[in-house]
């Protein structure tokens, strides 16, 4: 069973107001967290895929750089590219009308958070700039695509095919806001061929409590990740996809290291290593999709992995000066 580590990479300032004080240091922090402990954004985060031998596809959100410059994207970039790893496109539309020129100028300047607040011509357009944004700043060419929020809908994936991009990971069957208008038309769990567009949706699970779930590195603990797995193994899918982004390995609201989240990270990765014969890691570069013949049910684990995660959540809690990591 393919495992696809996906990483969304965007950086928000806290507030739209006074953008060009906020941006510089929000950048530093989203990118980089550096503390007395290290470098613990995207910096950590491909050190510790890299010492483990795993492959991870960073989907990096390109639009703040029609704002501030290519520079700040290109420094995101080069970190990637460095490490060898995969770059592909993702959008958080919020920062649209935060853009001079104007993108749609015969339109009125107001924040529209989602892809799906925009119609599918805008939706086309979005696309466009923000591949040729994250093409120029990278120096490879774009394939694959995740909306931001998972906001997606059917122009969305119209847009992309309009764009050439073969591979959309935007559905998430748990967020109600993802495939809004495609549900009941497609399973938003199945990896599948739409209107010339490969759909590589977001694991999703029950957890110990009978609740769905996606799998997402700073929301799951690793037994509920690994038992997830193993479930959809067992059910014969053909891929597994997690969600992390550039900031889960800090604590909220600041530089520091999040000792909870680093650690389930490094035994995630150490058990994608250690299994890797039976759960390669995989990119979307060269995307191989599975074809399920039947719908299956979301995978499940067990309730001492869930309940795992609540003791994880508590720890998390505690003062800085408290955690190993500082």
């Amino acid at each position: 069973m393919n495992v696809y580590l996906t990483f969304d990479i965007e950086v928000w300032c806290g507030s739209w107001q006074e953008l060009d004080a906020r941006f510089p240091p929000a950048f530093e922090r989203y990118i980089h967290g550096r503390s007395a402990a290290g470098e613990y954004a995207l910096p950590k985060t491909l050190e510790i895929l890299n010492r483990h031998g795993l492959r991870g596809v960073f989907f990096v959100e390109p639009l703040f750089s029609a704002r501030f410059g290519s520079a700040w994207l290109e420094r995101i970039c080069q970190l990637i590219r460095n490490a060898g790893q995969e770059i592909q496109l993702h959008l958080h539309p919020e920062w649209t009308d935060e853009i001079r020129p104007p993108v749609f100028p015969d339109k009125p300047l107001k924040k529209r958070q989602h892809l799906i607040h925009y119609d599918r011509a805008e939706q086309t357009r979005l696309v466009a700039l923000g591949r040729e944004l994250l093409e120029a700043a990278a120096g490879t060419a774009v394939s694959a695509f995740r909306a931001g929020s998972f906001a997606a809908n059917r122009d969305t994936l119209a847009a992309l095919a309009a764009n050439g991009i073969a591979v959309d990971s935007s559905l998430n069957a748990a967020y109600p806001l993802s495939g809004e208008d495609l549900r009941g038309e497609l399973d938003l769990e199945t990896p599948q061929r739409w209107n010339g567009v490969e759909l590589a949706p977001m694991s999703i699970f029950h957890d110990g409590l009978g609740k769905l779930r996606h799998a997402q590195i700073g929301a799951c603990s690793f037994a509920e990740l690994r038992q997830a797995m193993d479930d959809a193994q067992a059910q014969g899918r053909g891929q597994f996809v997690i969600l992390s982004h550039n900031f889960e390995l800090l604590r909220s609201g600041t530089s520091l290291p999040d000792a909870v989240v680093v650690r389930r990270f490094e035994a995630l990765c150490r058990h994608l290593a250690a299994h890797r014969e039976r759960l390669p890691t995989r990119g979307f570069a060269d995307y191989a999709p599975p074809r399920t013949a039947t719908r299956l049910a979301p995978p499940r684990v067990g309730k001492f992995a869930t309940l795992t995660r609540y003791a994880e959540q508590a720890l998390r809690r505690l003062p800085p000066a408290l955690s190993p990591l500082r």
